[in-house]
């Protein structure tokens, strides 16, 4: 635990936070895939946690970092030479999107490229087991304006525009799925006056008793009142 979230944590694919700390699912997802640590379980960590070596961590409810942190992420300083492509592996679910809008910003999230199409493919089975690897064209992205950091042997971007992106051509069925999906209606808001409508004009009222702005009309008893005083 202390080589993966301190040492180089870029091998196994995580890209800790500006904190150092990574969510136990992203270690755990990272432990899963190294030989004879798939029983690995949260309850095992925290037994960790508890242990004599509990001096070397930190951790909340949900993310946990080591104090023997031996990395730098720099985020200010861009990386002077890239490689021509880049891999990254997405969901399907994303596909079609990300062929059509590209890799869209994220408040104070990038994404983990890397120049080894397996690391690419290890990183997006995470949320998919079999997810779709697209080429980045990352030399020609950064030459007219787009930001690259570099992360040990990954890459972090904010953002792709779709024309620096290549990848399988989305399936005929989801594009038809897609043009077929009922496009939401913009609620109609009612018209002022409807057919069978009309405005009343309070002058041309016959009861009398409404013209009288600020005056209801009189009750039973004020009108029996009324009668007995003229008998």
């Amino acid at each position: 635990m202390v080589y993966i979230l301190g040492h180089k944590p870029y091998e196994f694919g995580l890209v800790p936070d500006p904190e150092g700390c990574v969510t136990f699912k992203e270690l755990l997802w990272a432990m899963h895939e190294e030989p004879g640590c798939g029983h690995v379980n949260q309850g095992n960590i925290r037994e960790v946690l508890m242990g004599e070596d509990r001096c070397l961590f930190e951790a909340d409810d949900k993310k946990i970092r080591t104090l023997d942190k031996r990395w730098n992420l720099n985020l200010e300083d861009q990386i002077q030479s890239l490689p021509k492509l880049l891999y990254l592996g997405i969901r399907r679910k994303a596909h079609p999107v990300v062929m059509e809008k590209g890799l869209r910003a994220i408040e104070s999230s990038y994404y983990p490229l890397s120049s080894d199409r397996d690391m690419a493919q290890r990183i997006g089975k995470r949320r998919d087991q079999q997810p779709v690897i697209l080429e980045i064209m990352a030399d020609r992205a950064q030459t007219e304006g787009n930001l690259f950091y570099a992360f040990g042997t990954l890459f972090l971007t904010p953002e792709i525009q779709p024309r620096y992106i290549a990848g399988p051509p989305v399936p005929k069925e989801i594009i038809q799925a897609r043009e077929e999906r009922p496009k939401k209606k913009k609620e109609e808001i009612p018209p002022a006056f409807e057919a069978g409508t009309f405005l009343l004009d309070i002058n041309r009222d016959t009861d009398r008793s409404r013209r009288k702005k600020g005056k209801k009309k009189k009750g039973w008893k004020e009108e029996a009142r009324k009668f007995r005083k003229h008998r």
